[in-house]
């Protein structure tokens, strides 16, 4: 009975679909360090662990429990003649994350191939999620101490703050989606970390990989940095590259840092403006602001549907961050398939709910 249902549903397919990703993004992620390489390839442990976070197991017993009870099915599926013990599982589990990451940049660049999603404009966004057991303050935090009776505390998750969300104790992830007008909003690049992580660190990784044919990023004022303007607007002999930058500007008062662009206007023109000026001032224009308001009705509504389809309003699945970093990582690999699969169906929006219920 138990195989019948496995058969009955989709998750065949998605297994088909996943495979090859993640072992490309396993070439990309080579094994260092001394030892002989390891039974299971990293590219099968992504694929066993994608599936467990579509099936919603949120502790890593369960999501053990439920391999092990399917996996002569799995094991066929994925062309293994032995099944990884539950201590396998559990180590591999914490290293997953560094996959995941690449193979959600490579699954970005095959949807975008395929026609799922328009690039043209992309908006970027950090969201935060608690953390699991009581609050640890900052005092005590600080101090190294954790009063006496409270137990379960998560000790690397940190504080963090936002506008949406207030001051939040947990983690965090990132994440660029496509914000073109009429365009099914679909995630390219992701990465997961603890909530006190600073914008101003996180996307700076991101800026490279973003696909030649992008011309706007969208951000809010927590991006405001110049080195990520200059960055996505020049090229590294100084040539715009016809991308813009589109970021609210924060009032904080901070000198330039990054590369320093000692631009002028052409002669004859009535007053000289940095980069930066001409970056506000497209912003604040009236094309700026029809393009700016594209992050509203993208990036932050996904962050929203996201975390309702995987259960993450309340607080992360794990203790830990390298446990979270591979769930909400693995998430978001699985909710780039569950599109890209919806689409195969000529669906061409986001509302995959009904893929995750029949799974």
């Amino acid at each position: 009975m138990r195989a019948r249902v496995m058969e009955g549903t989709c998750l065949a397919t998605l297994v088909r679909m996943a495979l090859p990703l993640c072992r490309a993004a396993e070439g990309q992620c080579p094994r260092t360090g001394p030892g002989r390489p390891p039974e299971f390839a990293e590219g099968t442990m992504a694929v066993l662990i994608m599936i467990t976070v579509l099936k919603k197991k949120k502790t890593k017993s369960g999501q053990y429990r439920f391999l092990w009870e399917h996996r002569r099915e799995l094991m066929s599926w994925l062309d293994l003649t032995t099944f990884p013990s539950r201590t396998t599982y559990f180590d591999r589990y914490r290293r997953a994350h560094r996959l995941f990451e690449v193979a959600i940049r490579l699954q970005g660049q095959k949807a975008v191939a395929e026609g799922v999603a328009d690039l043209r404009t992309v908006a970027v966004d950090k969201s935060l999620v608690s953390a699991r057991g009581p609050l640890w303050h900052k005092k005590d935090r600080t101090a190294g101490r954790i009063p006496k009776g409270l137990r379960g505390v998560d000790r690397d998750s940190t504080w963090g703050y936002s506008e949406h969300h207030g001051w939040v104790q947990g983690y965090s992830y990132e994440t660029v989606v496509t914000a073109t007008k009429g365009s099914t909003v679909f995630p390219l690049l992701a990465s997961a970390d603890v909530a006190s992580t600073s914008e101003c660190t996180s996307f700076a990784s991101k800026i490279d990989p973003l696909p030649e044919a992008t011309e706007n990023v969208l951000a809010d004022s927590g991006y405001d940095k110049n080195e990520f303007g200059e960055r996505i607007e020049y090229d590294s002999q100084e040539r715009r590259t016809g991308r813009r930058f589109l970021c609210p500007p924060n009032p904080r008062k901070t000198r330039p840092r990054g590369r320093s662009f000692r631009r002028k206007l052409a002669s004859g023109s009535s007053a000289s403006r940095s980069p930066r000026q001409k970056r506000i001032a497209f912003y604040r224009s009236r094309r700026g602001q029809q393009l700016y308001a594209r992050r509203g009705q993208t990036v932050e509504p996904f962050n929203d549907w996201f975390k309702t389809l995987f259960e993450l309003e309340e607080r992360v699945w794990h203790r830990g961050l390298d446990n979270n970093r591979t769930q909400l990582l693995a998430a978001l690999f699985g909710y780039q398939l569950l599109v890209r699969y919806n689409h195969r169906l000529g669906h061409e929006n986001g509302q995959i709910k009904w893929i995750l219920d029949q799974l």
